[in-house]
């Protein structure tokens, strides 16, 4: 059974979203059984760096569907419908992060910390303009973009990994590439009577406000989680920047679509990885549910 979002393509925007896309709620269950502490090839820096990941996702999710939300009034038909399936993919995530950040908490790691940094970083965000936040998701969406095509594209990433937490961020990447350009769109509605320099100069502040803060916690609280299994300092430090930056190297492999970001005229689907979605599709086939 197939259950994509429809569109009418007669509605399409003038922008590089494709005309024929659908976004399709895949509605999986991971992670309700057990996995190996060390569930990334039975290595530490690879585990705690997802683990950190994973331990943003419940709460970091919900402020986007918040900030998309609040800009869907006067979308057309096609947006609107692409917000509404942007939010059932982003509850699913995060029911299934739950269930992952669970499991982990079973195994020994302390992740509360990293939970309740983000409920502080997210508390400042309430009084803050609306059109802020959703600058803030725009960039964060890149990110969770550019992650998962090179997870999908890059079978290094998860070749030895516990076959169940494989194919959870195999999902995720799925329909984060899917729902790439939702955010942005969203982004170029709110903003429909900006001059263009003002929206690329919010969007792009946003980006270098939201990069710094990324690397910054995500180090921290990865290097937390690496503690917690008796790996510190220098070797701490060193295994993390390496897996980071050499190899698998995610960090390295994601900068030039980082960097695209800045380029005036930007769109996210600019880089149409669609074909990666078909890869995998078979896979969930069992699990897909209504969108609309």
């Amino acid at each position: 059974m197939n259950a994509p979002v429809q569109f009418d393509v007669d509605t399409r925007r003038s922008v590089p979203t494709p005309a024929d896309l659908t976004l399709t709620v895949r509605d999986e269950r991971f992670n309700r059984g057990t996995t190996p502490r060390r569930w990334w090839a039975g290595e530490p820096f690879g585990t705690a760096w997802h683990n950190a990941l994973s331990a943003t996702f419940p709460r970091g999710e919900a402020f986007f569907i918040e900030a998309v939300k609040a800009h869907r009034d006067g979308a057309d038909p096609k947006l609107a419908a692409e917000i509404r399936a942007f939010v059932k993919q982003e509850i699913n995530h995060t029911r299934e992060h739950v269930a992952f950040n669970r499991l982990a908490e079973e195994h020994g790691y302390d992740i509360k910390a990293i939970d309740q940094r983000v409920a502080e970083m997210l508390a400042l965000t309430k009084d803050r303009p609306v059109i802020v936040n959703l600058a803030a998701t725009m960039a964060l969406e890149h990110y969770t973009a550019m992650m998962a095509y090179e997870f999908l594209a890059n079978p290094k990433h998860f070749k030895d990994a516990d076959e169940e937490v494989r194919k959870m961020w195999e999902w995720h990447s799925i329909e984060e590439i899917e729902h790439k350009g939702v955010a942005y769109d969203t982004y170029l509605h709110a903003t429909r009577d900006w001059s263009p320099w003002r929206r690329y100069k919010l969007r792009s502040l946003m980006m270098l406000i939201v990069s710094f803060n990324f690397f910054r916690n995500r180090w921290n609280d990865t290097l937390e989680l690496l503690a917690q299994d008796g790996i510190t300092g220098r070797k701490a430090k060193w295994g993390l920047f390496k897996y980071l930056t050499v190899s698998p190297g995610v960090v390295r492999r994601i900068f030039p679509a980082w960097l695209s970001y800045f380029k005036p005229g930007f769109h996210p689907w600019d880089h149409d990885d669609r074909a990666l979605i078909n890869k995998f599709e078979g896979d969930f086939e069992a699990a897909l549910m209504p969108a609309e």
